[in-house]
Protein backbone atom coordinates (compact mmCIF):
# COMPACT_ATOMS: atom_id res chain seq x y z
CA UNK A 1 0.00 0.00 0.00
CA UNK A 2 2.43 2.65 0.68
CA UNK A 3 4.34 1.57 -2.68
CA UNK A 4 1.14 1.60 -4.39
CA UNK A 5 0.29 5.49 -2.69
CA UNK A 6 3.64 6.91 -3.63
CA UNK A 7 3.51 5.49 -7.35
CA UNK A 8 0.04 6.82 -8.27
CA UNK A 9 0.99 10.13 -6.65
CA UNK A 10 3.92 10.57 -8.80
CA UNK A 11 2.00 9.76 -12.15
CA UNK A 12 -0.76 12.64 -11.11
CA UNK A 13 2.11 14.70 -10.34
CA UNK A 14 3.37 14.33 -13.85
CA UNK A 15 -0.03 14.84 -15.45
CA UNK A 16 0.12 18.19 -13.31
CA UNK A 17 3.70 19.13 -14.59
CA UNK A 18 2.46 18.50 -18.00
CA UNK A 19 -0.55 21.04 -17.91
CA UNK A 20 1.19 23.30 -15.41
CA UNK A 21 3.75 23.64 -18.24
CA UNK A 22 1.54 24.38 -21.06
CA UNK A 23 -0.08 26.53 -18.96
CA UNK A 24 3.36 28.22 -17.92
CA UNK A 25 4.45 28.40 -21.63
CA UNK A 26 0.91 30.40 -22.20
CA UNK A 27 1.63 32.58 -19.21
CA UNK A 28 4.29 34.56 -21.13
CA UNK A 29 1.60 35.30 -23.52
CA UNK A 30 -1.72 36.15 -21.55
CA UNK A 31 -3.29 39.46 -22.06
CA UNK A 32 -5.84 41.10 -19.12
CA UNK A 33 -9.27 42.12 -20.18
CA UNK A 34 -11.95 43.41 -19.09
CA UNK A 35 -15.38 42.64 -19.98
CA UNK A 36 -15.66 46.29 -21.71
CA UNK A 37 -12.50 45.92 -23.90
CA UNK A 38 -13.37 42.24 -24.74
CA UNK A 39 -16.79 43.55 -26.29
CA UNK A 40 -14.64 45.92 -27.81
CA UNK A 41 -12.08 43.99 -29.40
CA UNK A 42 -15.13 41.16 -30.08
CA UNK A 43 -16.73 44.21 -32.73
CA UNK A 44 -13.14 45.22 -34.38
CA UNK A 45 -11.75 41.70 -34.85
CA UNK A 46 -14.64 38.92 -34.90
CA UNK A 47 -14.41 36.81 -38.20
CA UNK A 48 -17.60 35.61 -38.57
CA UNK A 49 -18.91 39.91 -37.75
CA UNK A 50 -16.82 40.20 -40.32
CA UNK A 51 -17.91 38.01 -42.76
CA UNK A 52 -21.21 38.45 -41.86
CA UNK A 53 -21.26 42.36 -42.82
CA UNK A 54 -20.79 41.11 -46.59
CA UNK A 55 -23.89 40.01 -46.89
CA UNK A 56 -25.13 43.77 -46.26
CA UNK A 57 -23.09 45.39 -48.30
CA UNK A 58 -24.50 42.45 -51.11
CA UNK A 59 -28.42 42.84 -50.58
CA UNK A 60 -27.29 47.04 -50.56
CA UNK A 61 -26.05 46.36 -54.18
CA UNK A 62 -29.15 44.06 -55.23
CA UNK A 63 -31.35 47.10 -54.26
CA UNK A 64 -28.98 49.31 -56.67
CA UNK A 65 -29.73 46.71 -59.64
CA UNK A 66 -33.23 46.75 -59.25
CA UNK A 67 -33.24 50.37 -59.40
CA UNK A 68 -31.57 49.88 -62.90
CA UNK A 69 -33.66 49.67 -66.03
CA UNK A 70 -32.69 47.87 -68.62
CA UNK A 71 -30.33 49.05 -71.55
CA UNK A 72 -31.80 50.08 -75.11
CA UNK A 73 -31.64 47.76 -77.55
CA UNK A 74 -30.20 48.83 -80.90
CA UNK A 75 -30.39 46.78 -84.06
CA UNK A 76 -29.23 47.55 -87.87
CA UNK A 77 -29.73 46.11 -90.81
CA UNK A 78 -27.34 47.09 -94.06
CA UNK A 79 -27.74 45.51 -97.88
CA UNK A 80 -25.09 42.79 -98.22
CA UNK A 81 -26.09 41.68 -102.11
CA UNK A 82 -27.68 43.69 -104.49
CA UNK A 83 -29.01 41.39 -107.20
CA UNK A 84 -29.86 44.06 -109.80
CA UNK A 85 -26.91 46.34 -109.72
CA UNK A 86 -24.67 42.88 -108.68
CA UNK A 87 -23.02 44.64 -106.32
CA UNK A 88 -21.80 43.53 -102.47
CA UNK A 89 -22.64 45.94 -99.01
CA UNK A 90 -24.61 48.17 -101.34
CA UNK A 91 -25.34 50.89 -98.17
CA UNK A 92 -24.43 54.53 -99.98
CA UNK A 93 -27.03 56.99 -101.07
CA UNK A 94 -29.01 54.63 -103.28
CA UNK A 95 -28.23 51.41 -101.78
CA UNK A 96 -30.04 50.06 -98.39
CA UNK A 97 -29.58 50.52 -94.58
CA UNK A 98 -31.55 50.54 -91.40
CA UNK A 99 -31.09 51.21 -87.60
CA UNK A 100 -33.90 50.59 -84.84
CA UNK A 101 -33.98 51.66 -81.13
CA UNK A 102 -35.86 49.82 -78.48
CA UNK A 103 -36.31 50.63 -74.94
CA UNK A 104 -38.87 48.24 -72.70
CA UNK A 105 -41.13 50.07 -70.92
CA UNK A 106 -42.46 48.68 -67.23
CA UNK A 107 -45.80 48.16 -66.74
CA UNK A 108 -47.70 47.48 -63.59
CA UNK A 109 -45.65 49.07 -61.12
CA UNK A 110 -43.20 45.99 -61.91
CA UNK A 111 -39.80 48.25 -61.23
CA UNK A 112 -41.14 49.34 -58.30
CA UNK A 113 -42.24 46.53 -56.50
CA UNK A 114 -38.99 44.68 -57.36
CA UNK A 115 -37.26 47.98 -55.88
CA UNK A 116 -39.33 48.16 -52.86
CA UNK A 117 -38.69 43.61 -52.66
CA UNK A 118 -34.92 44.41 -52.89
CA UNK A 119 -35.04 46.95 -49.95
CA UNK A 120 -37.10 44.54 -47.64
CA UNK A 121 -34.35 41.99 -48.10
CA UNK A 122 -31.53 44.30 -47.53
CA UNK A 123 -33.22 44.90 -44.20
CA UNK A 124 -33.55 41.18 -43.24
CA UNK A 125 -29.94 40.84 -43.64
CA UNK A 126 -29.09 43.85 -41.32
CA UNK A 127 -31.46 42.38 -38.97
CA UNK A 128 -29.69 39.05 -39.94
CA UNK A 129 -26.76 40.43 -38.93
CA UNK A 130 -27.71 42.11 -35.40
CA UNK A 131 -29.34 38.80 -34.44
CA UNK A 132 -26.07 37.09 -34.92
CA UNK A 133 -24.14 39.65 -33.27
CA UNK A 134 -26.80 39.22 -30.15
CA UNK A 135 -26.04 35.80 -30.13
CA UNK A 136 -22.29 35.62 -30.19
CA UNK A 137 -21.84 38.51 -27.81
CA UNK A 138 -23.84 36.26 -25.28
CA UNK A 139 -21.25 33.73 -25.64
CA UNK A 140 -18.60 36.26 -25.28
CA UNK A 141 -19.90 37.57 -22.42
CA UNK A 142 -20.56 33.84 -20.84
CA UNK A 143 -17.51 32.69 -21.91
CA UNK A 144 -15.80 35.91 -20.15
CA UNK A 145 -17.30 34.73 -16.74
CA UNK A 146 -16.71 30.79 -16.81
CA UNK A 147 -13.50 31.49 -17.54
CA UNK A 148 -13.23 34.07 -15.06
CA UNK A 149 -14.49 31.77 -12.23
CA UNK A 150 -12.78 28.96 -13.46
CA UNK A 151 -9.91 30.81 -12.71
CA UNK A 152 -10.64 31.68 -9.25
CA UNK A 153 -11.51 27.62 -8.30
CA UNK A 154 -8.01 26.94 -10.12
CA UNK A 155 -6.50 29.54 -7.25
CA UNK A 156 -8.53 28.18 -4.19
CA UNK A 157 -7.63 24.40 -5.36
CA UNK A 158 -3.61 25.95 -5.81
CA UNK A 159 -3.81 27.50 -2.14
CA UNK A 160 -5.33 24.05 -0.44
CA UNK A 161 -3.04 21.88 -2.94
CA UNK A 162 0.39 24.03 -1.46
CA UNK A 163 -0.73 23.31 1.97
CA UNK A 164 -1.47 19.77 1.56
CA UNK A 165 1.96 19.35 -0.18
CA UNK A 166 3.27 20.76 2.47
CA UNK A 167 1.96 18.69 5.46
CA UNK A 168 2.85 15.32 2.78
CA UNK A 169 6.34 16.54 2.62
CA UNK A 170 6.54 16.91 6.49
CA UNK A 171 4.89 13.98 7.14
CA UNK A 172 6.85 11.65 4.77
CA UNK A 173 10.09 12.70 6.58
CA UNK A 174 8.38 12.05 9.97
CA UNK A 175 6.89 8.78 9.02
CA UNK A 176 10.63 7.77 7.95
CA UNK A 177 11.98 8.67 11.06
CA UNK A 178 8.83 6.46 12.72
CA UNK A 179 7.35 9.27 14.62
CA UNK A 180 3.69 9.24 12.77
CA UNK A 181 1.96 6.02 11.37
CA UNK A 182 1.74 5.41 7.59
CA UNK A 183 -1.93 5.47 7.53
CA UNK A 184 -1.84 9.25 8.12
CA UNK A 185 0.80 9.98 5.26
CA UNK A 186 -1.37 7.69 3.06
CA UNK A 187 -4.60 9.60 4.37
CA UNK A 188 -2.76 13.21 2.93
CA UNK A 189 -1.14 11.76 0.12
CA UNK A 190 -4.86 10.74 -0.91
CA UNK A 191 -6.20 13.43 -0.38
CA UNK A 192 -4.07 15.23 -2.53
CA UNK A 193 -4.37 13.05 -5.50
CA UNK A 194 -8.35 13.77 -4.77
CA UNK A 195 -7.74 17.73 -5.13
CA UNK A 196 -5.19 17.39 -7.99
CA UNK A 197 -7.68 15.23 -9.94
CA UNK A 198 -9.94 18.08 -9.27
CA UNK A 199 -8.05 20.70 -10.28
CA UNK A 200 -7.42 18.38 -13.61
CA UNK A 201 -11.00 18.36 -14.28
CA UNK A 202 -11.43 22.14 -13.68
CA UNK A 203 -8.25 23.17 -16.04
CA UNK A 204 -9.64 20.85 -19.02
CA UNK A 205 -12.61 22.71 -19.05
CA UNK A 206 -11.01 26.09 -18.64
CA UNK A 207 -8.87 25.61 -21.33
CA UNK A 208 -12.07 24.42 -23.55
CA UNK A 209 -13.87 27.72 -22.62
CA UNK A 210 -10.25 29.58 -23.26
CA UNK A 211 -10.24 28.49 -26.83
CA UNK A 212 -14.42 29.59 -27.21
CA UNK A 213 -12.74 33.41 -25.70
CA UNK A 214 -9.53 33.41 -28.19
CA UNK A 215 -12.23 32.60 -31.21
CA UNK A 216 -14.70 34.59 -30.54
CA UNK A 217 -11.95 37.57 -30.05
CA UNK A 218 -9.59 36.41 -32.62
CA UNK A 219 -6.79 36.61 -29.89
CA UNK A 220 -3.80 34.20 -30.04
CA UNK A 221 -2.83 35.55 -26.39
CA UNK A 222 -4.50 33.91 -23.60
CA UNK A 223 -7.23 35.81 -21.99
CA UNK A 224 -7.28 36.47 -18.23
CA UNK A 225 -10.29 38.10 -17.24
CA UNK A 226 -10.67 41.21 -14.85
CA UNK A 227 -13.63 42.84 -13.15
CA UNK A 228 -14.59 45.17 -10.61
CA UNK A 229 -14.97 43.66 -6.94
CA UNK A 230 -18.39 44.77 -6.89
CA UNK A 231 -19.63 43.44 -10.32
CA UNK A 232 -21.64 40.75 -8.92
CA UNK A 233 -24.03 43.23 -7.35
CA UNK A 234 -25.81 44.10 -10.08
CA UNK A 235 -26.78 40.19 -10.41
CA UNK A 236 -27.40 39.57 -7.03
CA UNK A 237 -29.74 42.62 -6.43
CA UNK A 238 -33.29 42.36 -6.01
CA UNK A 239 -35.58 42.34 -9.11
CA UNK A 240 -39.42 41.96 -9.19
CA UNK A 241 -39.90 41.15 -12.96
CA UNK A 242 -43.09 41.17 -14.52
CA UNK A 243 -43.16 39.19 -16.93
CA UNK A 244 -45.60 40.99 -19.79
CA UNK A 245 -43.44 43.91 -19.63
CA UNK A 246 -40.42 41.69 -20.53
CA UNK A 247 -42.32 39.92 -23.34
CA UNK A 248 -42.96 43.89 -24.60
CA UNK A 249 -39.18 44.54 -24.50
CA UNK A 250 -38.26 41.50 -26.16
CA UNK A 251 -40.91 42.09 -28.93
CA UNK A 252 -39.42 45.65 -29.61
CA UNK A 253 -35.56 44.72 -29.28
CA UNK A 254 -35.50 40.98 -30.77
CA UNK A 255 -33.46 41.77 -33.90
CA UNK A 256 -35.22 37.74 -34.18
CA UNK A 257 -38.40 38.58 -33.91
CA UNK A 258 -37.97 42.00 -35.98
CA UNK A 259 -36.59 39.84 -38.66
CA UNK A 260 -39.64 37.91 -39.14
CA UNK A 261 -41.59 41.02 -38.95
CA UNK A 262 -39.87 41.87 -41.95
CA UNK A 263 -39.55 38.72 -43.91
CA UNK A 264 -43.25 38.93 -43.98
CA UNK A 265 -42.91 42.20 -45.56
CA UNK A 266 -40.30 41.25 -48.05
CA UNK A 267 -42.23 38.89 -48.77
CA UNK A 268 -45.34 41.15 -49.42
CA UNK A 269 -43.53 42.88 -52.00
CA UNK A 270 -42.25 39.60 -53.67
CA UNK A 271 -46.46 38.67 -54.15
CA UNK A 272 -47.01 42.43 -55.41
CA UNK A 273 -43.95 41.94 -58.13
CA UNK A 274 -45.00 38.61 -59.56
CA UNK A 275 -48.15 40.35 -59.89
CA UNK A 276 -46.72 43.01 -61.80
CA UNK A 277 -44.52 40.73 -63.31
CA UNK A 278 -47.83 39.20 -64.97
CA UNK A 279 -48.53 42.54 -66.50
CA UNK A 280 -46.89 42.36 -69.90
CA UNK A 281 -44.01 45.31 -70.20
CA UNK A 282 -43.87 47.37 -73.49
CA UNK A 283 -41.21 47.57 -75.97
CA UNK A 284 -41.06 50.99 -77.85
CA UNK A 285 -38.61 52.50 -80.03
CA UNK A 286 -37.37 54.00 -83.38
CA UNK A 287 -36.57 53.22 -86.82
CA UNK A 288 -35.07 54.53 -89.69
CA UNK A 289 -35.16 52.48 -93.10
CA UNK A 290 -33.21 53.75 -95.94
CA UNK A 291 -35.26 51.66 -99.04
CA UNK A 292 -37.27 48.36 -97.56
CA UNK A 293 -40.02 50.84 -96.52
CA UNK A 294 -42.89 51.90 -97.74
CA UNK A 295 -40.91 55.03 -98.36
CA UNK A 296 -37.45 56.13 -99.53
CA UNK A 297 -35.07 56.94 -96.03
CA UNK A 298 -38.85 55.96 -94.04
CA UNK A 299 -38.90 56.93 -90.18
CA UNK A 300 -40.62 54.78 -87.78
CA UNK A 301 -42.03 54.41 -84.37
CA UNK A 302 -42.61 50.41 -83.00
CA UNK A 303 -43.98 49.20 -80.04
CA UNK A 304 -44.71 45.69 -79.04
CA UNK A 305 -46.55 44.15 -76.35
CA UNK A 306 -46.56 40.19 -75.44
CA UNK A 307 -50.19 38.46 -75.47
CA UNK A 308 -50.46 37.07 -71.97
CA UNK A 309 -52.17 34.11 -73.13
CA UNK A 310 -50.16 30.78 -71.71
CA UNK A 311 -48.00 32.25 -68.99
CA UNK A 312 -49.31 34.72 -66.78
CA UNK A 313 -46.53 33.99 -64.38
CA UNK A 314 -49.27 32.01 -62.42
CA UNK A 315 -46.46 29.49 -60.59
CA UNK A 316 -44.19 32.17 -59.31
CA UNK A 317 -47.24 34.21 -57.72
CA UNK A 318 -48.51 31.03 -56.13
CA UNK A 319 -44.61 30.38 -54.43
CA UNK A 320 -44.85 34.34 -53.47
CA UNK A 321 -48.02 33.32 -51.71
CA UNK A 322 -46.88 30.20 -50.30
CA UNK A 323 -43.57 31.90 -49.06
CA UNK A 324 -46.02 34.87 -47.48
CA UNK A 325 -48.16 32.61 -45.59
CA UNK A 326 -45.33 30.81 -44.35
CA UNK A 327 -43.44 33.76 -42.71
CA UNK A 328 -46.76 34.85 -40.95
CA UNK A 329 -46.86 30.95 -39.39
CA UNK A 330 -42.90 31.41 -38.49
CA UNK A 331 -43.69 34.62 -37.16
CA UNK A 332 -46.34 33.24 -34.72
CA UNK A 333 -44.01 30.43 -33.75
CA UNK A 334 -40.99 33.16 -32.86
CA UNK A 335 -43.71 34.97 -30.70
CA UNK A 336 -44.36 32.14 -28.88
CA UNK A 337 -40.87 31.13 -28.18
CA UNK A 338 -39.83 34.27 -27.21
CA UNK A 339 -42.39 34.70 -24.84
CA UNK A 340 -41.65 31.12 -23.56
CA UNK A 341 -37.63 32.10 -23.22
CA UNK A 342 -38.76 35.22 -21.21
CA UNK A 343 -40.20 33.03 -18.58
CA UNK A 344 -38.28 30.42 -18.30
CA UNK A 345 -35.25 32.98 -18.44
CA UNK A 346 -36.73 34.40 -15.37
CA UNK A 347 -37.37 31.51 -13.22
CA UNK A 348 -33.86 30.15 -14.20
CA UNK A 349 -32.20 33.44 -12.57
CA UNK A 350 -35.01 32.95 -9.45
CA UNK A 351 -33.63 29.73 -9.03
CA UNK A 352 -30.16 31.10 -9.06
CA UNK A 353 -30.67 33.25 -6.89
CA UNK A 354 -32.16 31.55 -4.52
CA UNK A 355 -29.66 28.68 -3.89
CA UNK A 356 -27.16 31.53 -3.57
CA UNK A 357 -29.06 33.12 -0.77
CA UNK A 358 -29.42 29.58 1.14
CA UNK A 359 -25.28 29.84 1.19
CA UNK A 360 -24.98 31.92 4.21
CA UNK A 361 -22.32 34.45 3.91
CA UNK A 362 -21.65 34.92 7.22
CA UNK A 363 -20.58 31.03 7.00
CA UNK A 364 -18.59 31.59 4.38
CA UNK A 365 -16.63 33.83 6.36
CA UNK A 366 -16.37 31.64 9.09
CA UNK A 367 -15.08 28.91 7.08
CA UNK A 368 -12.59 31.07 5.97
CA UNK A 369 -11.65 31.56 9.85
CA UNK A 370 -12.14 28.01 10.63
CA UNK A 371 -9.41 26.99 7.71
CA UNK A 372 -6.72 28.78 9.28
CA UNK A 373 -7.45 27.37 12.43
CA UNK A 374 -7.89 24.11 11.57
CA UNK A 375 -4.47 24.09 9.37
CA UNK A 376 -2.56 25.56 12.27
CA UNK A 377 -3.71 23.18 14.90
CA UNK A 378 -3.14 20.02 12.90
CA UNK A 379 0.27 20.93 12.46
CA UNK A 380 0.26 21.09 16.39
CA UNK A 381 -1.25 17.45 16.19
CA UNK A 382 -4.67 19.45 17.91
CA UNK A 383 -6.99 18.13 15.09
CA UNK A 384 -6.75 14.48 14.18
CA UNK A 385 -6.11 12.85 10.60
CA UNK A 386 -9.75 12.49 9.65
CA UNK A 387 -10.91 15.69 11.12
CA UNK A 388 -8.32 16.98 9.06
CA UNK A 389 -9.39 15.24 5.66
CA UNK A 390 -12.99 15.51 6.07
CA UNK A 391 -13.02 19.19 6.96
CA UNK A 392 -10.19 19.84 3.63
CA UNK A 393 -13.18 17.82 1.91
CA UNK A 394 -15.99 20.32 2.90
CA UNK A 395 -13.70 23.74 3.12
CA UNK A 396 -12.94 22.58 -0.97
CA UNK A 397 -16.43 22.18 -2.07
CA UNK A 398 -17.42 24.85 -0.53
CA UNK A 399 -15.41 27.09 -2.14
CA UNK A 400 -16.12 25.48 -5.65
CA UNK A 401 -19.65 25.72 -4.80
CA UNK A 402 -19.49 29.16 -3.81
CA UNK A 403 -18.09 30.21 -6.68
CA UNK A 404 -20.23 28.10 -9.07
CA UNK A 405 -23.67 29.44 -7.73
CA UNK A 406 -21.83 33.18 -8.41
CA UNK A 407 -21.24 31.59 -12.17
CA UNK A 408 -25.10 29.98 -12.13
CA UNK A 409 -26.67 33.79 -11.65
CA UNK A 410 -24.50 36.02 -13.58
CA UNK A 411 -24.83 33.77 -16.33
CA UNK A 412 -28.74 33.70 -15.65
CA UNK A 413 -28.40 37.25 -15.74
CA UNK A 414 -27.00 37.60 -19.29
CA UNK A 415 -29.18 34.87 -20.19
CA UNK A 416 -32.18 37.64 -19.35
CA UNK A 417 -30.12 40.00 -21.35
CA UNK A 418 -29.91 38.21 -24.79
CA UNK A 419 -33.46 37.45 -24.23
CA UNK A 420 -34.88 40.74 -24.32
CA UNK A 421 -31.83 41.96 -26.19
CA UNK A 422 -31.59 45.04 -23.43
CA UNK A 423 -29.27 45.67 -20.41
CA UNK A 424 -31.52 44.36 -17.77
CA UNK A 425 -28.50 43.40 -15.80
Amino acid sequence: MSTFAPNLLGMLNFRVFIITFCVTISAYSQKELSLEKCEAQFLEKNLFLLASNYNIEASKALVIQAKIWDNPTFSSEVNAINPQNNRYFDVGAKGQKAFAIQQIIYLGGDKKNQVGYARANEEVAVLEFQDILRRLKFQLRKSFYLVYFNNKKIESMDAQIANIDTLVKSFAVQTQKGNLPLIELVRLQSLLLNFKNLRIEIVNNNIEEQANLQLLLNEDQTIVPTSADNFFEKYIADKQFNIAELDTIAVKNRPDFLLKLKQIEANEWNVKWQKSIAIPDMNIGAGYDQRGGAFVNQTNITFGIPIPLWNRNQGNIKYARTLLDQSKVDKELTFLQLKTEVTAGVNKWKEARYNYSQLSLSTVSDFEKVYTGVLTNFQRRNVSILEFTDFMESYNQMSIQLNEFKKNIIVAGEEINIITNSAIF
